[in-house]
């Protein structure tokens, strides 16, 4: 394979999809900080070493706001990125601090009952099957439903979530050809309706405490409160989705240490940083832009220039994880950059790992002889750029 002159037919092409390894340890080997052409066109740097992507996570240099450099919004898209994402200090640190109010370690603790009997309900509708679709059945309802009761919007257009969330990004057109901005638009359109709902009606969820910090004055505007609102429903979800479906995936690749789990439950909490660190359901974290001329990586850097971090290459990097391609649920707690680093660290990333422990442990305890339905390259995984997940799941829940 060419590493270099922008061959990157390999990149991004469904068998890299499926295992990408191979391919991040000979970046990391001959040009961890790679320019290539992304999939949307656009000429960026991929960093692949651990070393180099923890510095980008955490260089200001390396800026998350767009308009910025180039005026403007990039494009229809910009009702989405008006969040902390996607922002930089000191807007950052308002919006960041306004939604963290949802994430609190006293409210996350909180919701375990909550969570627990959500994750019940959805394993009491397994009983009399012998096989199920885990992403359709488990590991999509589950954090959707979360997500919906933190904010306040029916769980029961969940799917309507679901379409308007795979659209965005995997960026790609659904059913019958409905292109993603007309999945934008919708999603725009049912927020819009929803905020006005609450304005009436508040309640004590996210949403209308949202909305009373944008009434208060210039602590949030409506961009931002609809860029908030739908980066919490997006990431407040996908990111779960394809954790325990990745979990699930490599212990049942693993039956000696699924069995092990079953045995010693206490050790669910290390299995999934593992599976985060092996696995991780985010390939590559959201776009940054050098905000000037810089030396990064052996590599010119120039001012505008996209960069773009492989977490899940990162957390291969054999000069950071002993044996990176092994998965031991003995391993220390590691490093991992599953959730990101530095400031835009994963706002939440507790609630995540507190539904994928419960969702495991009720799985394994319910279901402990469940295994693959299909062979493992019959599985399809989700395209993108931004996570990593498989779309179905096929297990025989066994006895």
């Amino acid at each position: 394979m060419n590493l270099h002159d922008h061959d990157d037919t390999k990149l991004f092409s469904p068998e890299f999809t499926r295992n990408p390894y191979p391919v991040y340890e000979r970046l990391r080997e001959e040009d961890p900080v790679h320019q290539v052409r992304f999939p949307d066109g656009q000429l960026g740097w991929l960093v692949t070493r651990y070393a180099d992507a923890e510095a980008v996570l955490k260089d200001p240099r390396f800026i998350k706001d767009f308009s910025k450099l180039f005026g403007g919004s990039m494009d229809e898209m910009s009702v989405f990125t008006q969040n902390m994402l996607f922002s930089d200090p000191p807007d950052h640190k308002r919006l960041r601090g306004l939604a963290q109010k949802a994430f609190t370690p006293k409210m996350i603790d909180g919701m375990k009952p909550r969570i627990q009997e959500i994750t019940d309900d959805l394993l009491d509708g397994f009983e009399g099957k012998s096989s199920v679709n885990l992403i359709d059945e488990f590991a999509f309802p589950l954090p959707i439903i979360v997500i919906c009761e933190i904010l306040g919007v029916p769980s029961q257009d969940r799917d309507k979530f679901r379409t308007w969330s795979n659209s965005l990004i995997e960026g790609t057109s659904g059913e019958a050809g409905v292109s993603v901005y007309e999945h934008m638009n919708e999603f725009v359109r049912y927020l819009g309706e929803w905020f006005q709902k609450v304005r009436q009606q508040p309640g004590d969820d996210l949403i209308s405490r949202l909305i009373e910090a944008e009434e208060a004055g210039d602590r949030l505007t409506e961009k931002e409160l609809y860029g908030l609102v739908s980066l919490l429903i997006i990431a407040g979800h996908e990111t779960t989705v394809n954790l325990i479906g990745n979990t699930v995936l490599t212990l049942l690749n693993h039956p000696e240490q699924q069995q092990e789990l079953c045995i010693q439950p206490e050790l669910i909490g290390q299995a999934i940083e593992e599976s985060l660190r092996l696995n991780g359901p985010v390939e590559f974290s959201t776009s940054r832009w050098a905000s000037e001329d810089l030396e990064f990586g052996g590599k010119t850097i120039h001012r505008g220039d996209l960069i773009v971090v492989g977490l899940n290459a990162a957390n291969h990097d054999p000069k950071q994880f002993d044996n990176p391609e092994l998965f031991d649920i003995h391993r220390e707690k590691s490093a991992h950059l599953a959730f990101g680093k530095g400031i835009h660290f994963c706002l939440g990333a507790p609630l995540a790992r507190l539904e994928g422990h419960i969702a495991i442990d009720g799985l394994l305890k319910r279901f402990p002889a469940m295994a693959l339905a299909v062979p493992e390259n019959e599985l399809e995984w989700r395209p993108g750029m931004i996570v990593r997940g498989v779309r179905e799941l096929p297990v025989t829940l066994g006895k």
